[in-house]
């Protein structure tokens, strides 16, 4: 047999899977979003492109879009900040205090959101005493940033992982070359560590991007989406149209739409991380 053609084989039953698992529901999604389909009228009718029509003219769409947008950017900038310089603390450092960092990002993502939720209440929580006056989850100036708080809090130790990974790869022998000539700390980190460390911090922005323009849990533990609407992410509203208003149809233009958008940001990272270096 052809190593092309047992390469093949071996690979069949988990490519059937993948296509049971992400392929089909994708492809009924997109079939649903083609029709009109209220469960609560029993109303079920084929209507074309009318339910994308319909999304280019949605202002709430538009305004979720620009929440995920924002949310995505802010927190992935932090994170990617943040989690830098604790990767090159526990690229120094051993075992008992990478555990440590990395216990935010080992909770559960609904346990984290509910123990911030508490922090944030506006009658008991520590944050609230610590800065009175300031409604962190009932306003609408401050809940998406509290929300971007509690996504850089867990996910950062997921960001110093994989830059630990890189800065692990890169050989002692470069930063000794940097040290004959006499590069200072400073120098080498800019010149050496950082071109060096680009693909790590590509796949890290790959990876965060995908996750947070897909944020739901989160938000949803912590406002649901509000107040008015004021957190009300891409996921967030075709989760409110497919299970609370019960339009089946337009849900799925949201998530298809809601797809496209991590496809692009999929296919411009990999496109980037492909080029020559």
């Amino acid at each position: 047999m052809k190593p092309q053609r047992q390469g093949a084989l071996m690979a069949a039953p988990a490519a059937a899977v993948l296509a049971g698992v992400a392929v089909v529901p994708v492809l009924a999604a997109a079939w649903l979003s083609l029709h009109r389909s209220i469960v609560i009228f029993h109303e079920q009718r084929f209507i074309g492109l009318a339910n994308f029509r319909f999304l280019l003219q949605d202002a709430r769409f538009w305004s979720a879009l620009g929440h995920t947008a924002y949310f995505t950017a802010v927190a992935i900038a932090v994170e990617l900040l943040l989690g830098l310089p604790v990767a090159l603390l526990l690229h120094r450092g051993r075992g008992l205090l990478r555990a440590a960092v990395l216990l935010p990002w080992a909770i559960p993502t609904a346990v984290s959101a509910r123990m911030w939720a508490w922090l944030f209440n506006a009658d008991y929580g520590l944050l609230h005493r610590l800065a009175p006056g300031i409604d962190w989850l009932g306003s609408p100036s401050t809940a998406l940033h509290a929300a971007i708080l509690v996504d850089v809090w867990k996910t950062t130790p997921f960001v110093a992982l994989i830059l630990l990974a890189g800065l692990q790869t890169i050989p002692d022998d470069v930063y000794e070359a940097a040290s004959i000539d006499g590069a200072g700390r400073a120098r080498t980190f800019v010149s050496v560590t950082l071109p060096l460390l680009r693909p790590a911090i590509l796949v890290a922005l790959l990876f965060r991007s995908l996750d947070a323009f897909r944020v739901f849990d989160a938000i949803y533990v912590l406002t649901e989406g509000g107040p008015a609407n004021a957190t009300e992410t891409l996921s967030i509203y075709a989760y409110k149209t497919l299970m609370r208003s019960g339009d089946f149809g337009y849900g799925s233009t949201l998530s298809v739409a809601t797809f496209a958008c991590v496809l692009v940001i999929g296919l411009v990272f990999v496109r980037v991380l492909g080029r020559p270096r």
